[in-house]
């Protein structure tokens, strides 16, 4: 009854531990005693992709009754907003998971508490120190894998390595067990990097102490994946107005989740893969297939699609000649270059990443997809060009990729107008890209494209594909380079 009174007086009720039941006609909400679950786990990094993927894994935990062991203790470094927010909701909010022609919603619980660590630095300390910790968990985005030497300085934020380095030498001096450290970022061999971070940072502090972490600590590494854009103004208004939640922090995302992860915790683990979970040996092919397939795919398509003149992911894969280019890149050009990987069907895969693209419930800018190439383009894109021309393999369709994002990099889009390049190096790449017009010659010099520097011929077929993508346009350049049945593959 009070939802229906609510909905007829218009009236909005907020999110909190007190409201929770009175959206339970509206939305899922958790069934389980969140005071009794157990703050294993320390999360770094509390931003949508991590309320939107992992925090919704152990709330299925709970709510099916599988385990209350296992809740997250929130911790931001850098966001005072989002933890203001979830603390003003003790940790609640809203998931969409938009798909097809249907939205389905759900309040997720398993955040119990969110901390800001500038102003709480010894709560932060202490949840990491406390015994019941048996996991920190990150998603600090590629950039915080450098580590930096700042812990303790007035006034500072802290790294997340910092932080970490600081809680083991409290646990190893109070005889504790130590945590498993567990990177969600997208990067390659996550569980590696950020062993070599954190030992490299403990070991300008305390030889001993790193050489203590090295032994003792395990990283496992993982792949995690689920498309999860910005929440804005809209985002919050949708649920507000669909379901009656004067929700600030809400999350839309994609029905596909995946998670993959390295069965090598220490301290104990979470029964995730009663939960859809993947626990493998070895995580390497899986994240090469998608960094690969998903993410170098990802790279393209922000770049053409933005010359193109569209703005979201499924405008651009409703164009047939996008569509068509996206196809035949992964399944010609980049399938063939992959490995085999146990209980992997890649041609699966491929369907599934071009039903992800399509999915207009779930609008991924392409402005986000073209952000960082000097990060995502060596990562993701470049090894399989390079490895295309080394193997005589076809790749016209990956220069073509190529030769959009050095187009893109000049700051304009086809008809003159400005692009906002979000770039860590935006300013050398624009100025290289823009040197020589449509010689790509001086910003191949970089280091970031590696053996593609040495490559014959890379520079003059880059030449005329950008000179294509000007006089000619994003359509006519793709056309020229597709199979001629490239409108039936739109339709199958």
């Amino acid at each position: 009854m009070v939802n229906v009174f609510r909905l007829r007086q218009g009236v909005a009720v907020p999110l909190n531990a007190s409201t929770l039941q009175l959206h339970c006609d509206a939305v899922d909400v958790p069934s389980y005693d969140r005071s009794a679950l157990t703050p294993a786990i320390v999360h770094i990094g509390v931003g949508n992709f991590h309320r939107a993927h992992q925090a919704v894994y152990f709330d299925d935990l709970a709510r099916l009754g599988i385990s209350s062991q296992w809740g997250i203790t929130g911790v931001n470094l850098r966001s005072r907003r989002t933890s203001d927010l979830l603390s003003d909701q003790d940790g609640l909010y809203t998931v969409v998971q938009r798909d097809g022609d249907r939205d389905t919603a759900r309040i997720v619980g398993s955040i119990r508490h969110c901390h800001y660590a500038a102003e709480e630095r010894e709560t932060v300390l202490a949840a990491l120190t406390d015994e019941r910790t048996a996991i920190v968990s990150m998603t600090i985005t590629a950039n915080g894998y450098h580590t930096d030497d700042d812990l303790g300085a007035a006034g500072s934020h802290g790294s997340a390595w910092a932080y970490l380095t600081e809680a083991l030498k409290r646990r190893r001096r109070n005889g504790s067990a130590p945590f498993t450290v567990l990177s969600c970022d997208n990067i390659p061999d996550n569980g590696g990097a950020t062993r070599t971070a954190l030992v490299s940072f403990a070991a300008r502090r305390d030889e001993s102490l790193a050489q203590w972490i090295d032994r003792n600590v395990q990283f496992p590494s993982g792949m995690v994946d689920r498309i999860t854009p910005k929440t804005g103004d809209e985002e919050r208004k949708l649920v507000l107005d669909r379901y009656g939640i004067a929700d600030q922090a809400p999350v839309m995302t994609e029905q596909f989740s995946q998670w993959i992860l390295e069965d090598a915790f220490g301290n104990g683990r979470p029964p995730l893969e009663e939960v859809g979970v993947e626990f493998v040996t070895d995580v390497a092919g899986h994240k090469l297939v998608k960094a690969r397939l998903l993410n170098g795919t990802h790279c393209a398509l922000g770049y053409l699609g933005t010359l193109a003149g569209y703005r979201r992911a499924d405008e651009a894969m409703g164009d047939p000649v996008i569509y068509g280019y996206v196809e035949q890149l992964m399944r010609e050009e980049i399938a063939p270059l992959l490995p085999a990987v146990p209980g992997l069907d890649i041609d699966d895969y491929c369907t599934t990443v071009l039903e992800r693209l399509t999915n207009p419930r779930i609008s991924d800018q392409l402005s986000r997809l073209a952000a960082r190439g000097s990060v995502k383009m060596p990562t993701y894109f470049l090894p399989s060009l390079a490895e295309a021309v080394r193997s005589g393999r076809p790749h016209t369709l990956l220069m073509t990729g190529l030769a959009a994002w050095i187009r893109y990099l000049r700051g304009y889009d086809l008809g003159g107008s400005p692009l906002h390049i979000e770039d860590p190096q935006a300013e050398l790449l624009t100025a290289l890209a823009t040197m020589s017009r449509r010689n790509p010659g001086p910003l191949l010099q970089h280091e970031l494209f590696g053996d593609l520097r040495l490559m014959p011929d890379v520079a003059s077929g880059l030449s005329a594909l950008i000179r294509s993508i000007e006089t000619r346009g994003v359509a006519t350049t793709l056309r020229r380079h597709l199979r001629g049945d490239y409108r039936e593959l739109v339709q199958r």
